[in-house]
């Protein structure tokens, strides 16, 4: 069993269902019997079933070659061989080194792994890792130390609190663009999809928990320091067989860089190499364990290597993804979905230009803002029930007159208070008039609002398979 700190990483549990319970399977001559009604009905039932899993096609197509039937093809059909797959119950327990998301105050999100005898420390407290072990997610712990004044929760990780609280490589794709691409893209269990542009791993785990649990993301970073980190962090959340890192930069700029020069291609790649070398050398913070002996080298020819029509789904996070679109129109299928985050309106204009070229249509751009909501409960005051006496205008009007002209108060006024209402024509107190409180849900919206993020730009894939872009350079 994979042993995954989010859910949808775990293996599925199978269950019989309606389909399985059905009882339908072909039934054997052996048990059809003497009675011709009887093996009539039984053969015409052996039909029925063969049509149901294999359609009206196969069973034609077999009566019309008088091929003899496979007995292992014939041994699919029978019900109870297909249980259904659900997700198995969440695990309600913190186990020793699973992730957990720690929740200091509405805007500051943490995180750690459970491993015995360590100990976290924010302002609040220190918390110490034992006391994580063993306690339910969502779970409110006290600090050890300043008696216990201090707190925090721990939540079980999602995507959604994971982008809130990873170590920041680079820039992320929030929730609500994430939101907006999964559903654009079209994206559903056991797909194939790329993603270029790992960076911090924040998108990419939106898009594991859509092809969970047997899709595959091929997801493809050129900077090795980010390669080694998010393939230890697939690896640590139990999501490994999902995913695969490479090191490549889709877009081949090695080689653009050396046919603008004039120079050979191989002269090109070396002398890149050689700075990848030099740049790699003067990264001291990067941990020989992060890194795999076996790692896939950069050819700097660009594209995905997985062949020809190969994805259902493409998503691009790069500074110029027009690079990267002619190795997509060849890795996606067709009909396939693809996408592009940009920031800049210039850098949407280029990639529009080259989705056309490449035999993309039905382009769309958008550009999502959130707007936020604190709702909570209000505790308000019932408005009274009984009447009050409103003086009317004329009478409003001659105490304004008697006021400046420096009339003298009337002994009225005088013996009434601020605190006094006349409710019925009697004289009361404010306090004794008011209703009854009662709590109100409220909304209202947030001060700030967070900007711009980018401009997504998604397009469909055209029926036509197009050519290889490396198919040029060998």
């Amino acid at each position: 069993d994979i042993d995954a700190t989010m859910d949808f990483g775990r293996d599925m549990t199978k269950t019989p269902g309606i389909v399985a319970k059905s009882n339908i399977r072909l039934v054997d001559e052996t048990h059809l019997g003497d009675d011709p009604l009887d093996r009539e009905l039984c053969l015409k039932a052996n039909e029925a079933a063969k049509d149901l899993f294999f359609g009206n096609d196969y069973t034609t197509s077999k009566q019309a070659t008088d091929n003899s039937e496979d007995e292992e093809t014939l041994k699919l059909i029978d019900c109870s061989l297909y249980n259904e797959q659900h997700l198995p119950p969440a695990r309600r327990l913190i186990q020793p080194n699973d992730l957990v998301v720690v929740f200091e105050s509405f805007n500051d999100l943490n995180f750690v792994y459970a491993t015995p005898n360590d100990i976290f420390s924010n302002r609040n407290g220190h918390f110490h890792h034992n006391d994580f072990i063993g306690k339910p997610y969502g779970c409110k712990i006290r600090s050890k130390d300043n008696e216990g004044l201090g707190f925090l929760y721990l939540l079980r990780p999602t995507p959604e609190l994971w982008a809130r609280s990873l170590p920041h490589r680079t820039q992320i794709v929030h929730e609500l663009d994430a939101s907006m691409i999964t559903h654009y893209l079209e994206i559903s269990p056991n797909m194939t999809v790329c993603e270029s542009g790992t960076g911090s791993g924040a998108m990419s785990h939106v898009i594991l928990r859509s092809i969970a649990p047997k899709g595959k993301l091929h997801t493809y970073e050129f900077n090795k320091m980010r390669v080694g980190k998010a393939r230890k962090e697939f690896e640590g959340h139990g999501l490994g067989h999902l995913v695969q890192v490479h090191h490549r930069d889709v877009c081949g700029k090695k080689n653009l860089l050396a046919a603008k020069n004039g120079a050979n291609s191989e002269e090109g790649i070396e002398q890149s190499a050689e700075d990848d070398a030099l740049t790699d050398s003067a990264t001291t913070d990067v941990d020989n364990d992060d890194m795999n002996e076996e790692e896939e080298v950069d050819d700097g020819k660009g594209g995905f290597q997985l062949g020809q029509a190969a994805a259902h789904a493409i998503f691009l996070d790069l500074p110029e993804p027009w690079l990267a679109v002619p190795h997509a129109a060849y890795t996606i299928k067709p009909n396939g979905r693809i996408c592009s985050y940009s920031p800049c309106m210039e850098q949407t204009q280029k990639t529009v230009a080259a989705m056309k070229q490449n035999g993309f249509h039905s382009m769309r751009t958008v550009e999502a803002r959130l707007k936020e909501y604190y709702v909570d409960e209000y505790e308000m005051e019932t408005p009274p029930s009984d009447l009050l006496d409103i003086p009317t205008e004329e009478a409003v009007s001659l105490e304004k007159e008697r006021q400046v002209g420096g009339t003298q108060k009337t002994k009225e006024s005088e013996d009434k208070t601020d605190n006094d209402i006349k409710v019925n024509g009697k004289k009361r107190s404010i306090d004794s008039v008011k209703g009854p409180s009662r709590k109100i849900l409220c909304a209202r919206p947030f001060a700030h609002m967070r900007g711009h993020t980018a401009f997504l730009t998604f397009a469909t894939a055209g029926n036509k398979l197009r050519p290889d872009p490396n198919a040029s350079l060998t």
